[in-house]
């Protein structure tokens, strides 16, 4: 098996200064080939004949995509248009279907929408596709829906739903050689209900985007701001905490952009080493990273010298870092209050503040502060004008609450304890809860009444 993971090889200062000659054909001694081994790996013809089966019986068919159909884009395409399914992606697999599919309804879960909760809520198959989707309660209920999964790795085939077929394979072969026996379907009744579903979330989405806050900018219109002006063949990332909640709800990537972020959630600090990573990957590309406070002092700081280092070798050197400036851990902050019931702890959430657009021009980039809404236009328009490195140092609201696509009694009244403690930042809470709420509200109340 192929395996893509972490190598280290130690050799002894001695053994390195050694002469090296070409082994012989002893015993023991091992001449390898350095052809990399191909991973196109098909399922049997008769799981590829029963994954056709149930698909074409399926009347409310959904693929859940992740990264490990990267390559396979126009296969999904492909299957979905024949199959009349609808798309979620997995927030690493965000880049696997444009963002301009109609049926494509992003990601679900806390950080997803709500056509994907639909998707989840009503479709009668479920098409795994190189992910392996850990949250078990944004998946079908059990009995609810007949399940595939197809995935190189065979040790995540079957983990997180009871499929009726795991196919260990590789997604692009393997939909290549099932296209032939799906169906073509006439009823794209399901595509269509879910298209238009997502056209009504994208209008709360910019909704959201609009409202003002008491502390602070907007986060949701900063990065929304970034969203439409991003360059062609870009690569964004982002990491852990409410920046991937923005992320989420809103970066729209099209056809040969990038996205990723570390594929365990709470983990901190992927995004500034892999929007380096990415400017190494494709040096004729920007880059945007976008990352909170937190993760920024503690890697991301550090890791603007190592651009500034290697900065010339980069063919397109733009670079645009948007650091989303609260001075909180803002994500666990609103864990304490909606999971636990708890007030927000300062002791362990609170950001050190300090100038970030000041520290980028001791560092000879572009740095832009924006303390306003009405700033946010024009500081993202200059980033993006500029060859070479902008830091965005957004001041924002840490009172703006990271809503999922459905808001359940729990998490309000976990709130409302959360509240009733003490916390700290009690009154901006409710303000710039209840805006955001009645933004959802109003988007709501206009799509049931069938009006733009």
């Amino acid at each position: 098996m192929l395996r893509k993971q972490p190598a280290v090889i130690v050799l002894p200062h001695d053994v390195q200064a050694m002469k090296w000659s070409e082994p012989g054909a002893e015993h023991w001694v091992s001449r390898s080939s350095d052809v990399p081994a191909s991973t196109r790996i098909t399922p049997p013809a008769e799981d590829v004949r029963k994954m056709a089966e149930i698909i074409n019986a399926g009347k409310k068919v959904t693929f859940l995509v992740g990264a490990g159909a990267r390559g396979a884009t126009d296969q999904v395409l492909a299957a979905a248009e024949k199959a009349g399914a609808g798309i979620i992606t997995a927030l690493r697999g965000k880049d696997v279907v444009p963002s301009d599919v109609p049926f494509h309804t992003q990601q679900v879960g806390l950080l997803g929408s709500r056509p994907s909760l639909t998707q989840i809520k009503e479709c009668d198959t479920i098409v795994l596709l190189g992910t392996n989707y850990p949250y078990g309660e944004y998946l079908p209920e059990v009995g609810q829906a007949r399940g595939i999964q197809v995935d190189i790795k065979p040790e995540q085939l079957g983990l997180r739903y009871p499929n009726e077929l795991n196919m260990w394979g590789d997604v692009g072969a393997t939909l290549d050689a099932v296209l032939p026996l799906l169906e073509q379907k006439t009823d794209l009744g399901w595509q269509e209900q879910l298209a238009g579903e997502m056209r009504e979330w994208e209008a709360e989405m910019g909704r959201q985007a609009e409202v003002s806050y008491s502390d602070g900018v907007n986060p949701r219109r900063v990065i929304h701001a970034v969203n439409e002006r991003l360059p062609e063949g870009v690569t964004v990332t982002c990491d852990a905490g409410t920046t991937a909640d923005w992320y989420g709800h809103h970066i729209r990537l099209r056809r040969g952009m990038r996205g990723d972020m570390s594929g365990r959630l709470a983990t901190m600090l992927a995004a500034m080493p892999y929007a380096v990573a990415a400017k190494f990957a494709f040096p004729d590309r920007a880059a945007v990273c976008t990352i909170g406070d937190g993760a920024f002092q503690m890697l991301g700081m550090n890791e603007l010298i190592t651009v500034k280092k290697y900065l010339h070798r980069w063919q397109d050197k733009q670079l645009v870092i948007v650091v989303m400036h609260n001075d909180d851990l803002g994500q666990v902050s609103w864990e304490m209050r909606t999971e636990d019931g708890n007030p927000m702890w300062r002791g362990s959430q609170d950001v050190e503040t300090m100038d970030y657009a000041g520290y980028a021009e001791l560092l000879g980039f572009q740095g832009i502060a924006v303390h306003s809404d009405d700033e946010v236009d024009a500081a993202v328009e200059r980033a993006f004008a500029h060859q070479g490195v902008t830091l965005i140092d957004a001041y924002v609201s840490r009172s703006v609450p990271p809503l999922p696509p459905h808001i359940t009694a729990e998490y309000a009244m976990n709130t409302a304890k959360s509240l009733l403690k003490g916390d700290p930042v009690e009154l901006d809470v409710v303000k710039d809860s209840a805006k955001a709420m009645a933004a959802e509200v109003v988007e709501r109340a206009k799509g049931a009444l069938g009006r733009d």
